[in-house]
C-alpha cells in the first residue's frame, strides 16, 4: 500500500527548547540504560532521535543491520532510507508506525510527546517480518541495481539471509515495550527541562532558588529580577539564553511539576494540588497542564493511580514503501 499524500508533509521544525530536551534525553542515564538493555533482550537496534532529524536510520544504535549499512553506502540508496525515515515519521503522529521498505525490512518509530507535540522517536527494526526468499532477493537486487547501487553480490545476499526475522506478533510485543518507555520518558521530559542548569551564570541559578521558594505565591518576572539585582529587560535575555525558557513558561512547568508531586498522593484533589502549586485560576491550569503534559489534569492522576489504561501505541497501519 502507498502511503497517502499527508504522510508525504514535511517534518515539524524544533525549537531550541525541544533540540536541547532531546539532547538531554539522549544522553540521560535512563535512556542509555534502556538501550542497552532494550538491545540485550530483543536483538534489535534502538535509537532516539529529534522529529525531523537528518540522521541516518538508526544513528546512536552499535546494532544497525549489516543490509541497511551496506545500501546507505551508495548516495542513491542512502537518500531512500532518509525518505524512508521521513515517511515513517509522518506516519507515526499518534502512536506507533511500521513501513517496509523496498528490501522488505520493517522500520518502527514510536512518538515522545511533550505536551501536545511530539518532539522525538524511539526507533526500532531493520527487520525481516517473513521469512527471506530467493525470489525476493533478485527483486532486491535489481532495484539495487536500478539505483545504481553496484555492492560485491555475495556480499549483499549475506547480509541478506543473514538478516533477523522477527513474527509480527513478536515484533507488536517489542513496539509495546517502547510505547511504555516512550510514556515514561514524556513524563520526564517536563523535569528535565525544569532541573537542567549546566554551566549557568550564577544569577539564574540564584532566580531558579527564588522561584522554587515563591513559586505556591504570585511571583512576578520584576521580582525575580529585582531579587538576582537585574533589569527585567536583561533577566529574560539572561535566563532564556540559560533555560530555552520564557520566564512564564518556566514558571508553568515548575508549577506542574509540583502538582504531580501532590497528586502521588491519592487523596488530593485536582484542585487542592492546583492551587497548592500556585495556580491562582482552575481554567488557567487545567489549560497550561494540558499544554505541557499533552492531558487533562484528570486524567493524568487517573492513569497515575492505576484507574485507566495507559495507550501502548500498537502500530496503526504497516506500510509499504516502494
Amino acid at each position: 500500500m502507498q502511503l497517502t499524500t499527508s504522510h508525504m508533509l514535511s517534518a515539524p521544525v524544533l525549537d531550541r527548547a525541544d533540540q536541547d530536551l532531546v539532547s538531554h534525553l539522549q544522553k540521560s542515564e535512563i535512556f542509555r540504560d534502556y538501550q542497552k538493555a532494550f538491545e540485550a533482550a530483543t536483538g534489535l537496534p534502538l535509537a532516539l532521535r529529534s522529529a525531523g532529524s537528518f540522521q541516518a536510520p538508526l544513528h546512536g544504535s552499535r546494532m544497525v543491520n549489516p543490509l541497511c549499512s551496506l545500501m546507505k553506502s551508495a548516495n542513491k540508496t542512502c537518500s531512500a532510507c532518509l525518505q524512508l525515515q521521513q515517511q515513517v515519521e509522518n506516519a507515526a503522529q499518534d502512536q506507533a508506525a511500521t513501513i517496509e521498505c523496498f528490501a522488505g525490512l520493517a522500520d518502527s518509530a514510536v512518538p515522545v510527546r511533550v505536551g501536545e507535540r511530539v518532539a522525538a522517536y524511539l526507533q526500532t527494526g531493520q527487520v525481516l517480518l517473513r521469512q527471506p526468499s530467493e525470489a525476493h532477493f533478485r527483486q532486491v537486487e535489481r532495484q539495487l541495481a536500478a539505483l545504481g547501487d553496484d555492492h560485491d553480490p555475495r556480499s549483499l545476499r549475506q547480509a541478506y539471509f543473514n538478516t533477523r526475522v522477527v513474527t509480527r506478533q513478536q515484533y507488536e510485543s517489542i513496539l509495546r515495550l517502547l510505547a511504555i518507555f516512550a510514556e515514561h520518558l514524556a513524563g520526564l521530559s517536563n523535569q528535565l527541562m525544569v532541573k537542567t542548569a549546566a554551566a549557568e551564570e550564577p544569577a539564574v541559578a540564584r532566580a531558579r532558588a527564588f522561584i522554587a521558594e515563591r513559586q505556591s505565591e504570585p511571583v512576578s518576572l520584576s521580582e525575580v529580577a529585582r531579587a538576582v539585582n537585574m533589569s527585567a529587560f536583561y533577566f529574560c535575555k539572561i535566563f532564556k539564553r540559560a533555560t530555552g525558557l520564557t520566564f512564564t513558561e518556566y514558571l508553568a512547568r515548575v508549577r506542574v511539576e509540583t502538582v504531580k508531586q501532590v497528586l502521588l498522593d491519592p487523596h488530593k484533589r485536582v484542585s487542592e494540588a492546583a492551587y497548592a502549586a500556585g495556580f491562582q485560576s482552575l481554567s488557567q491550569f487545567n489549560r497550561v497542564f494540558r499544554r505541557i503534559t499533552g492531558e487533562a489534569p484528570s486524567e493524568y492522576k487517573q492513569r497515575l493511580h492505576g484507574t485507566t489504561s495507559v495507550p501502548l501505541g500498537i502500530p496503526a497501519r504497516l506500510t509499504y514503501a516502494a
